[in-house]
């Protein structure tokens, strides 16, 4: 059977950053921490501060998880990456200062907190 084309089919990036009114799509996922089972989305502005996920958008998403009250950044080994490069941040500069840009995919891992299980 023959098949015939209609014409070109248009290509609409609907997550493309022009759509976001000056925000970008950033994911964040606790590594092992499977109460909050997939990396989450958020909206953000490239000129937010990184400390700004730390005091913002980690009580916000992970507060449900077993091992979120031993969650202290301050005495605990935090291992972070951004798009599979593990990276120290410098929580004083900017998201973009930092590396995080549009769909960027942020992942904490904690060693001495391994998740629920384990697992």
């Amino acid at each position: 059977m023959a098949i015939q084309s209609i014409g070109e089919y248009p290509i609409i990036i609907r997550d493309d950053v022009k759509n976001f009114h000056g925000n970008q799509v950033v994911y964040l996922y606790w590594y092992g921490h499977r109460v909050v089972s997939s990396p989450r989305a958020f909206p953000l502005s490239p000129d937010m501060l990184f400390s700004s996920i730390v005091s913002d958008l980690i009580p916000l998403t992970y507060n449900i998880e077993p091992d979120y009250e031993n969650l202290d950044f301050n005495k605990i080994e935090i291992i972070w990456e951004i798009d599979g490069k593990i990276i120290t941040p410098d929580f004083s500069k900017t998201l973009k200062e930092n590396g995080v840009g549009h769909k960027s995919f942020i992942i904490f891992r904690t060693p001495s907190l391994i998740g629920k299980v384990g697992a």
